[in-house]
C-alpha cells in the first residue's frame, strides 16, 4: 500500500533538504523536491509549472546521459568520462537543475525565498553557485552547458516567458460575473466568463487580480514533447465542440448542469447518505467513462479489498479538496510528481523498467521517470489549453447562475419558462412559489418566482468550526464547493486539465512500473476527522482515500471537479482520453531516448511549393540531432541536397528551386549531434 503524503501548511518555506534526506534520495529527487517547493511558493499556473518540471527533468536527463553509453540526450548531447561516474553525475545534474530552476523562478512571486533555498541547496551539496563556467571537462561545466542549451531551446518555444507568460491576443467575450450580485449577464451563453471579486486569492493564499485573467490562453501553441498537428488541425488532440446551450446537443448541456447541481447536493455529511469508497466498489472504469464497479481482489495480497463505508458528503468534500491541489500544494503536474515519488519510496517497490529486467539504482530510475512523466504532463498542458482557448467554454458557476436567473425550461405553460432555463427536477431544481416559500415549507426564506436548487449552501462564517451542509438556495446565487476568494480557476473549462494531467501521468506510471496497480495493490491518503478540510469543518469521520490503480486515482481526480463544482462531465471524460494519448506517446518517445533507438525514428517533414516552383522543406528539430535533406526520383536511391544542419530551438528548413516538369521525392534524415 502506498501512502500519499501531502504538505498542508499555512506557511511553507523552501529549504535545503536535510543530511538525512540527502542520504536517502537521489540527486535528481533532491532537485525535483526543490522544484516542487518552488511551485508551492509561486503563482499557481499549471501549464507554466508543467513546462518548468519538464525542462528541469530534461536538464537532469541530459546531464545523466552524457556519462552513459546508449542513452541520448533530448536537447544536449556530449560524451563525458569520469573516474567516478556517480560523483560526476551528481555534480553535473546539480548544476544543470540549479541553473534552470534559478532562471525560471527568478521572477516568481516569492523569488527571494525560492532563490535562497536553491542556492542553499547547491551549497549544502558542496558546490559553488558562483561557478558559471561552461568551458572544460569538469562536471560543473557540463551541467552549466546543459542548462544553457535547455534555456536557449525554451526561449523560442512560444510560451511568452519574456512577458511573464501573458497573452496580449486574448480578450474575453463576456464581461465579468460579479460574485456579490445574483445572476449574471452573458453576451455569449456558451463562452467563458471571468469572475469579479471583492477580494481574490489564489489557492495557495497569494493575492491576485480582483477580475480574473485567462491564464495560459496561448499555451496551445507552446512547443510540445511529442504532440504534432495533423493536416488542417489548429490544436492538438481536438475532442470536438462541447454541447451548446440553445444549440447543438442542448439536452446534453442541460444534463451536465444537472449533474453538477446534484453533485453539490451530496456535500452534506449529516444527510445519512453513505457510500463505499474502497476499491471493492470504485474504480476499474473504461477510458472516458464512469462505468467501473471496482476490483474483485487485491493482486498483491490475493484477498478482496475491504469495504470502507463513509458519509458521501465527507467523501465528496475530501476528494474536492485533495485533488484541488491547494493550499500550498504543487498544482496538478506537481501533485503527480509527488505521487510518483511516493510510489518509488514504497518498501516493496522494485525499480524495473516495465516491471522486468535489472533493478535500477535510484538515480537512473528517477531521471528516467521525471523525463517521461513530465514530458507527458507538459504535452497534456499544451493539448488541454489549446482546447480551452479554441472553445473558450463556460464554467458551471456562470451557467447555473445564468440559467437559474432566466427561469425553467421544462414546462412552457408554467411560471418562468425560458428555453435556456434550468430543467425542473423534483427535489433538486424547482420553481419557488408562495406555497413552497411559506413558513415551515421547503423553500421558506426564498423568493417566489425565482428558481431554487438543492445544493451546498456556501462557505460558513467560521470554516474551522462550522460546516454548511446542503439546503435550498436561489439558483442564481449558487457557489461551487470552493473558498469564496477563489471560487473557480481563471481559465475556460473545456477540457478538464486535471483529467488530462492525471491520466497522462497514470499512463506513464503504468508503463514504467509494468503494473497499473499501486505497490501493495493500493494507494491511500488519510484525511483526519475535523482537521483536514480547509473550506469548512470536516470531515466528520476519518476518511482514507483508496485507489487500486493509477487509473483509478486519475479518474477520481477528474470526478472530484464535479464535486467541487468546477467542471461539467463533458469537461472530464474527453480530458481523460486526451491525457491518455499524451501519456502513451510521451512514454513511447522517452524510452527511445533511454536505449538510443530514437536516432532511428523518421523525421516528419512538410513540403510547400509556391507558384514559382520554389520548394520549402521544413521539420521540427532538436539541438541534439543533425539533419540532412535528401532527394530521389524513384524512392530507392536518395542523394543528399544539404550538408548536416544542426538542430535549432525551432523549425529547421531547406529551400530549393524545383526543375520544371520533374518529379522528386524528399526525406529528412538525422544523426546524433554533439553539442
Amino acid at each position: 500500500m502506498v501512502v500519499i503524503k501531502i504538505i498542508r501548511l499555512q506557511v511553507f518555506l523552501a529549504t535545503a533538504l536535510s543530511c538525512h534526506q540527502l542520504s536517502a534520495a537521489s540527486i535528481a529527487r533532491i532537485w525535483n523536491e526543490q522544484n516542487l517547493a518552488a511551485i508551492r511558493l509561486d503563482f499557481p499556473n499549471p501549464p507554466v509549472h508543467a513546462r518548468n518540471l519538464f525542462h528541469t527533468s530534461v536538464a537532469m536527463w541530459d546531464a545523466w546521459a552524457a556519462y552513459g553509453t546508449n542513452a541520448i540526450g533530448y536537447l544536449h548531447n556530449e560524451t563525458a568520462t569520469a573516474v567516478d561516474v556517480a560523483a560526476a553525475r551528481h555534480e553535473a545534474i546539480s548544476y544543470a537543475a540549479y541553473r534552470v530552476l534559478a532562471h525560471r523562478y527568478a521572477l516568481s512571486v516569492n523569488a527571494s525565498n525560492t532563490l535562497a533555498a536553491l542556492k542553499t541547496q547547491l551549497t549544502s551539496l558542496g558546490y559553488d553557485p558562483n561557478n558559471t563556467t561552461t568551458s572544460g571537462i569538469r562536471p560543473a561545466a557540463l551541467g552549466n552547458r546543459v542548462a544553457t542549451t535547455v534555456l536557449n531551446f525554451a526561449a523560442s518555444d512560444r510560451s511568452n516567458e519574456t512577458i511573464i507568460y501573458t497573452d496580449p491576443s486574448y480578450a474575453p467575450i463576456n464581461n465579468p460575473l460579479i460574485l456579490a450580485l445574483a445572476g449574471t449577464v452573458l453576451d455569449n451563453i456558451n463562452h467563458w466568463q471571468p469572475l469579479a471579486f471583492d477580494e481574490a486569492f489564489t489557492q495557495n493564499g497569494l493575492v491576485t487580480s480582483k477580475i480574473q485573467v485567462f491564464i495560459g490562453s496561448h499555451w496551445g501553441a507552446v512547443r510540445p514533447f511529442t504532440l504534432e498537428l495533423g493536416t488542417n488541425e489548429s490544436i492538438s488532440l481536438d475532442p470536438g465542440m462541447p454541447p451548446q446551450l440553445g444549440g447543438i446537443a442542448d439536452a446534453d448541456y442541460k444534463s451536465g448542469v444537472v449533474s453538477v447541481i446534484q453533485h453539490s447536493a451530496l456535500l452534506d455529511p449529516a444527510s445519512g447518505n453513505m457510500t463505499d469508497i474502497s476499491p471493492a466498489s470504485r474504480g476499474n472504469n473504461t477510458l472516458g467513462h464512469n462505468d467501473g464497479t471496482g476490483h474483485t481482489v487485491n493482486p498483491a495480497t490475493g484477498s478482496p479489498y475491504n469495504a470502507q463505508i463513509v458519509p458521501h458528503g465527507d467523501y465528496g468534500r475530501v476528494v474536492a479538496e485533495f485533488w484541488a491541489d491547494g493550499p500550498n500544494s504543487e498544482t496538478p503536474p506537481g501533485h503527480w510528481n509527488k505521487l510518483a515519488n511516493d510510489v518509488a519510496d514504497h518498501p516493496s517497490f522494485q525499480r524495473r523498467i516495465g516491471g522486468t529486467g535489472p533493478i535500477l539504482d535510484e538515480l537512473e530510475w528517477d531521471v528516467k521517470m521525471y523525463f517521461a512523466l513530465n514530458g507527458a504532463v507538459h504535452d497534456a498542458a499544451i493539448a488541454a489549453w489549446g482546447c480551452k482557448r479554441k472553445y473558450d467554454y463556460i464554467r458551471p458557476i456562470s451557467s447555473i447562475r445564468y440559467m437559474g436567473a432566466v427561469g425553467q425550461s421544462s414546462d412552457t405553460n408554467s411560471l418562468g419558462f425560458h428555453t435556456n432555463g434550468l430543467p425542473l427536477i423534483a427535489g433538486s431544481i424547482e420553481m419557488v412559489t408562495s406555497q413552497t416559500a411559506a413558513i415551515d415549507q421547503k423553500h421558506h426564506g426564498l423568493i417566489p418566482g425565482r428558481m431554487a436548487i438543492f445544493a451546498w449552501g456556501g462557505e460558513p462564517l467560521n470554516p474551522e468550526t462550522e460546516f454548511t451542509g446542503t439546503k435550498w438556495i436561489h439558483a442564481d446565487t449558487w457557489l461551487p464547493y470552493q473558498q469564496g476568494t477563489f471560487v473557480t480557476p481563471s481559465f475556460a473549462g473545456y477540457i478538464s486539465a486535471h483529467s488530462a494531467f492525471s491520466r497522462a501521468a497514470a499512463e506513464v506510471l503504468t508503463r514504467m512500473t509494468g503494473n497499473p496497480f499501486f505497490p501493495g495493490g493500493m494507494g491511500t491518503f488519510h484525511a483526519t476527522r475535523n482537521e483536514y478540510l480547509e473550506f469548512e469543518e470536516g470531515p466528520s469521520v476519518d476518511i482514507t482515500l483508496q485507489w487500486a490503480t493509477y487509473y483509478d486515482a486519475a479518474d477520481e481526480a477528474g470526478i472530484s471537479r464535479l464535486y467541487g463544482g468546477i467542471h461539467f462531465p463533458v469537461d472530464d471524460n474527453p480530458g481523460r482520453i486526451m491525457g491518455s494519448t499524451c501519456g502513451i506517446q510521451a512514454w513511447e518517445c522517452a524510452r527511445k531516448y533511454f536505449d538510443g533507438s530514437i536516432a532511428n525514428d523518421e523525421v516528419n517533414a512538410t513540403i510547400e511549393l509556391d507558384a514559382f516552383n520554389n520548394c520549402t522543406i521544413g521539420w521540427n528539430s532538436l539541438p541534439s540531432f543533425s539533419y540532412k535533406v535528401e532527394a530521389s526520383v524513384d524512392l530507392n536511391n536518395f542523394s543528399p541536397l544539404s550538408g548536416g544542419q544542426q538542430g535549432h530551438e525551432y523549425t529547421n528548413s531547406f529551400n530549393l528551386s524545383m526543375p520544371g516538369g520533374e518529379k522528386l521525392f524528399f526525406r529528412v534524415t538525422k544523426t546524433v549531434a554533439k553539442n
